[in-house]
This record gives C-alpha cells, structure tokens and sequence, in this order.
C-alpha cells in the first residue's frame, strides 16, 4: 500500500524497524519537501515487499556500475517521473536513502545514484573506502551526509 510522505508532520510509518527510524523519517520527509517545492510533486513511497521490479531496477545500476550490493534491507521505495526525469529511491533499515536520476531525453541527459546517510548512522561497509560524504543540514533531518556517481551505462 503506498503512503504520501507529509513533510509538515514527520511520521516513521514503515521505517519503525530501522535503529534510526526518527532521523529516516526527517530524510524521508527532507526528499518529499524538496519534490514538492521544485516540481509541485507528491512524494509516495511503498513497501519493498510490494515493489521488486523497483529494487532490481536499482540494485541492478548499483551491481553493474560500481559492483556494490547492500547487505541492508530495503523498507520502502518510490518512483514516479517528473518533467523528463525518472527518480526512484530506495530507504533501507540502516538509514541509507538510495536516489536514481535518469533523464529520459534531451540533448544533454542527466544520469546519477545518490547516497544520502540518516544522522546518527554509520557508512555503510560497502560505501566506506569509495566514497567521500558532504555534509549537509535540514531542519528535517539534521545533518545528512551525502554522495553521488554518473551512470555510465543505458537503464
């Protein structure tokens, strides 16, 4: 069942089972502020359980462009398409928020997966010694510390 993520009033529905669920929930919140103040989008996530065409459509980018598979569960993911781009998230257990940017046409096509890391949690194992973390702050989520690559390849 999908849920419209209220960025007005946080909520840990469906990440209740993440150590970080509250700081997730800000990050959560923090991704569907900005959809809704850039492109006037409603943010909507749903349970992985319900979406695996979502999570092999990711986990397949992650394995083929950097070789990196997440031990984390994933708890809920999103995809929806605004404008030209095609966006989906995944937000696993740990606190890690997975994003996909892909843009669909234009002369000059955007392509890249975001790492974004709930306060309080670790980095992953999987992203320690191959990636950098800047940091930022969100009245949301506190302090998210993030990264990204180009895709390469055609998805």
């Amino acid at each position: 069942m999908s849920y419209i993520v209220d960025f007005k009033d946080v909520s840990t529905v469906g990440l209740e089972s993440s150590p970080v669920a509250e700081a997730l929930a800000g990050l959560r919140a923090n991704e569907a502020r900005y959809f809704m103040n850039k492109y006037k989008h409603e943010f909507t996530v749903m349970p992985a359980s319900e979406s695996q065409e979502t999570l092999d459509y990711v986990n397949r980018i992650l394995k083929e462009e950097r070789d990196i598979e997440f031990a984390a569960k994933p708890l809920e993911t999103s995809q929806c398409q605004v404008e030209n781009i095609k966006w989906t998230h995944v937000f696993y257990e740990d606190g890690l928020a997975v994003n996909v940017l892909y843009t669909i046409d234009g002369p000059k096509p955007k392509r890249a997966v975001g790492f974004k890391l709930s306060e309080g949690m670790d980095v992953p194992k999987e992203l320690e010694a191959r990636f950098k973390f800047a940091r930022q702050k969100s009245k949301l989520a506190g302090t998210i510390r993030g990264s990204f690559f180009v895709i390469k390849g055609e998805y």
